[in-house]
């Protein structure tokens, strides 16, 4: 019999067993050890935060792609009560709206919806950044964050994400992200000198249907390869731009004044289809309206985009888009105006239209170029609009919130047609604070002349400034870039100041109105600080101050207020009027540019004053309020 070896394999396997178990205990040691360090760490981060949470001027952090261009106490100093001031647009419980029919009611509902809309669309114009960075501050200020809190209170003001302030500052609301020169029209990326570049080599491989898209005044330019392409404002807000109709049909179903009705309509198909002869229908019957309840614009203007205008600075560019026929226009800004007409107020406003032919027969160089008004023809509306809203860029509140528009501009399609143009007045914005203004007269006028003060006065020389526009030749200046802007609103300032003795001899002024009107815009035109080149509204009250002052229209006396030597403002303002007309004729870049130069000079007289603005006036933001608006798109109303 054999042996057998007694269980030799049962015996390796205890063995194994426990050498394995020996391991895992080690393992689970190991474990269990990270385990209790990462508890730890996580418990020091959260107890870091809560520390930094605690400070109050700590700054709140996100993970998203953006952060704040504005630390907690430049954002807390921004947006107290000293230096964030407010405008207040109509008020629900406002005899205005409660005077108006119910059809009319129902339809200011659908047109501040349409509003809302647009004022999308144009953050996406004004830049690439607004709706994702807005969209960013939304969360952040549900999660509790502070600092976007107070930076979307700056944003909604604005109404973007970049800005300049009262105090010509520029403000960016989001770190490294500064305004481009192609705003929200262009790539991102695109340089001027790789802007011109493409565009030559676009127009030699003649691509020329391409590039009179590309820069026109409606289009998205977005990159193609090594070429750029286009799409029309109307095509690339398609949905959008359907909402705005339907609210526009809607509201001309309801609305009780015909006239206006058919305007709503004419301007919903234009919103639905990319053709500028459907804007210049619209645009034509919206310059007609005269005796309307109601009061609706989509404004359309191009002082933001730099980069369309600077073909002019490139010979070769220049050279061959002349060629081709091809008139560069700056990118349209969208902005949209709904309010309830003022009979009052319109009708005052009304009275100068009887003198406008007169006007244009006196324009400087009047025998030299035709004018759009003639003792014939006067295809001129105006109206003052108690305001609902101000969306888009029209209610936009960058250094300032204009006070009177006159639309449509030279470069639009509708004046080609035989169109005209309409002047809206913006009542609740022209509003006084009368403690403010008396502080601010007791500093910088002469005592002598605080009686000719009337700030009501102001809003008479700008019934003259909006005139101006429609006065002069009618043709379109592009080849003046980006100096256009400037010196058409300097053309309509001079026009305000230099007819005022014209229109007092003609009775549209009385002699007190006359002396009002004089002292108070003189004093008016004082900034507190210097603008920058792409604030034209500012840069030309610089230059006016400095022609002014040279023909000694007014001076600083020797305890630093403005004297107003009041016979000399309107011949000195008459004879800049005349350069500015020669410079529009001349139409060219380098023209404009010597004209610019040679008056935007920030004098020692203008420093003295705009000290004491700025002790005076410390508010460096205004935000827009419309209470109706607001409850009228909710439906509490």
């Amino acid at each position: 019999m054999s042996v057998e070896e007694p269980f030799a394999g049962e015996t390796i396997e205890e063995e194994s067993s426990s050498c394995f178990k020996k391991h895992l205990k080690i393992i689970i040691i190991l474990c269990c050890f990270i385990i209790v360090v990462a508890v730890v760490i996580v418990l020091l981060i959260l107890l870091l935060k809560k520390d930094n949470g605690s400070n109050e001027k700590s700054e709140d952090k996100s993970d998203s792609k953006y952060d704040f261009g504005l630390s907690m106490e430049e954002l807390e100093r921004r947006t107290n009560e000293k230096n964030f001031g407010t405008k207040y647009l109509l008020k629900a419980n406002s005899t205005e709206y409660a005077n108006l029919k119910d059809g009319d009611k129902k339809a200011l509902a659908h047109l501040v919806r349409a509003g809302f809309i647009l004022e999308k669309i144009e953050m996406r114009i004004d830049d690439h950044h607004n709706l994702p960075f807005k969209e960013f501050l939304e969360e952040e200020v549900k999660k509790g964050n502070q600092q976007a809190k107070l930076t979307k209170l700056l944003f909604d003001a604005q109404k973007g994400i970049n800005a300049i302030d009262r105090l010509s500052n520029e403000i960016h609301l989001a770190k490294n992200h500064i305004t481009k020169p192609g705003i929200g029209v262009y790539p991102e990326d695109l340089t001027k000198e790789e802007f011109h570049k493409i565009l030559i080599k676009m127009l030699k491989e003649n691509k020329t249907e391409e590039v009179k898209n590309i820069t026109n005044q409606r289009s998205i330019v977005e990159r193609d390869g090594e070429y750029l392409k286009s799409t029309d404002y109307v095509d690339y807000f398609k949905e959008d731009f359907g909402y705005i109709a339907d609210e526009l049909e809607a509201a001309s179903k309801v609305s009780t004044n015909k006239d206006f009705n058919e305007y709503l309509e004419l301007q919903a198909k234009a919103l639905r289809i990319a053709d500028p002869n459907l804007d210049a229908l619209a645009d034509k019957k919206w310059a007609e309206l005269q005796d309307t309840p109601l009061e609706l614009t989509i404004t359309r203007e191009n002082y933001e985009d730099e980069l369309t205008g600077s073909f002019i600075e490139n010979k070769e560019l220049t050279q061959l888009l002349n060629e081709r026929n091809i008139t560069p226009v700056p990118k349209d800004c969208l902005g949209f105006r709904v309010g309830i007409i003022n009979k009052e107020g319109t009708n005052f406003i009304l009275k100068i239209k009887e003198f406008l032919p007169t006007l244009a027969e006196k324009m400087p160089y009047s025998g030299n170029y035709s004018q759009d008004i003639s003792q014939d023809s006067i295809k001129q509306t105006m109206v003052d609009a108690d305001i609902i809203l101000l969306a888009g860029n029209v209610g936009a509140y960058r250094a300032g919130i204009t006070l009177a528009e006159n639309l449509p501009n030279d470069d639009k399609p509708s004046l080609k047609i035989g169109g005209g143009r309409r002047n809206v007045y913006h009542r609740q914005i022209r509003a006084e604070n009368k403690t403010e203004t008396k502080v601010k007269i007791d500093a910088i006028l002469d005592p002598e002349q605080h009686q000719y003060y009337d700030f009501e006065a102001y809003h008479w020389f700008v019934i003259g400034h909006e005139n101006t526009h429609s006065l002069g030749p009618n043709m379109a200046v592009n080849n003046l870039g980006i100096y256009k802007s400037i010196i058409e609103e300097n053309k309509a300032d001079m026009g305000g100041f230099a007819f005022v003795d014209l229109l007092t001899n003609l009775t549209y002024y009385t002699s007190e109105q006359r002396l009002k009107i004089l002292v108070t815009n003189v004093v008016e035109n004082f900034l507190k600080t210097k603008p920058t080149l792409s604030q034209a509204h500012r840069v030309r009250t610089v230059m006016q101050n400095y022609y002014l002052y040279q023909k000694g229209a007014y001076n600083i006396t020797e305890d630093g207020k403005i004297h107003v030597n009041i016979d000399k403002v309107a011949p000195a303002a008459y004879d800049m009027l005349s350069e500015i007309i020669q410079v529009q004729l001349n139409n060219t870049f380098e023209v404009g540019e010597q004209y610019i130069n040679k008056y935007f000079v920030w004098t020692d007289e203008m420093e003295i004053i705009g000290k004491k603005l700025t002790e005076l006036d410390t508010i460096l933001n205004y935000q827009v309020e419309n209470e109706l608006a607001d409850k009228l798109f909710a439906q509490k109303i």
